[in-house]
């Protein structure tokens, strides 16, 4: 395949739920036109009841559209084929709780036919590619935190190396330090060369990952750009510097109000929660690995 071809498009995409009266029918999806371009990350966005989980069916080809068409990989939404090419993470990790993580690896291993020597470096790989902690990876699935399972079900989404990852609320249950390498695993995705749609309620987390976005209100296509293009906001201007003498900024102050430059607020930048959250976690951690290591 080559790079024209669009990781995925839509036309004209169109799901209605059928009720038990005409009157009771309801349109999730209409005429969604859609272009998600080959090695990009593409955040699908939108409330509750927007269309995402339609959209992410439909493309998998688990429903069938009322009308328009779906391409992933350049052939037909739910191609027996082309889903060998596809790896996909659902909201909610459904793992089989008898079994560990490398069993469960294992299995679906055999169902895309791998041979015994190619699920073993897939699992070793993707195992440690999530950073599923080496001492949990022999218990069972029903004993793990739901971060924790949710690294296998990641791991278990790129077990056959897909061309493109749908990953929908990928750090669903995940702390602030989890969400950090979550986020930093779905950029790896891209730096490999794969396309990845990223459905998130968490918009710090898509704000941070995606080149382009779309929103969705009420199974409608309301806005899609980049990232950058979305966000600018013109008429702010900002300058951020560090141990600015307080006299400065006094001066720098009064020099903008001098000029009739309005709303100027001054005042020192606070930092971020989970940037609090993060450092204290990794120092804990690197305190404890020193002192086993004595």
């Amino acid at each position: 395949m080559t790079t024209e071809i669009p990781a995925i498009q839509t036309r004209n995409l169109t799901k209605i739920y059928p009720g038990f009266w005409n009157t009771q029918s309801v349109t999730a999806l209409q005429n969604l036109n859609l272009t998600v371009r080959r090695g990009e990350i593409f955040g699908l966005l939108g409330p509750n009841g927007s269309g995402k989980t339609t959209t992410i069916k439909l493309l998998l080809g688990l429903i069938n559209p009322t009308s328009g068409e779906a391409d992933l990989l350049g052939q037909p939404a739910g191609d027996q084929i082309t889903r060998r090419s596809i790896g996909y993470l659902p909201e909610e990790t459904y793992l089989y709780r008898f079994l560990n993580a490398r069993q469960t690896l294992d299995f679906y291993g055999r169902l895309f036919n791998m041979n015994r020597a190619q699920r073993v470096r897939a699992i070793d790989f993707y195992l440690d590619f999530v950073g599923l902690d080496p001492a949990v990876r022999k218990r069972r699935i029903g004993t793990y935190s739901k971060g924790q399972a949710r690294r296998v079900g990641l791991a278990q989404a790129l077990l056959n190396d897909p061309d493109l990852v749908i990953l929908d609320e990928p750090t669903s249950g995940l702390d602030p330090l989890g969400t950090e390498e979550m986020k930093n695993l779905i950029i790896e995705l891209k730096r490999a060369g794969k396309t990845v749609l990223l459905s998130s309620h968490q918009l710090a987390d898509v704000e941070d990952v995606c080149d382009r976005i779309c929103i969705l209100y009420r199974g409608k296509l309301e806005v899609e750009g980049s990232i950058d293009e979305l966000l600018e906001v013109r008429e702010v201007f900002t300058v951020e510097g560090r141990h600015v003498p307080d006299e400065l900024q006094a001066r720098m102050v009064a020099m903008l109000k001098e000029a009739g430059v309005t709303d100027v607020v001054p005042g020192v930048q606070r930092g971020r929660l989970a940037d609090l959250f993060k450092k204290l976690v990794l120092e804990k951690r690197a305190s404890e690995k020193s002192g086993a290591a004595k």
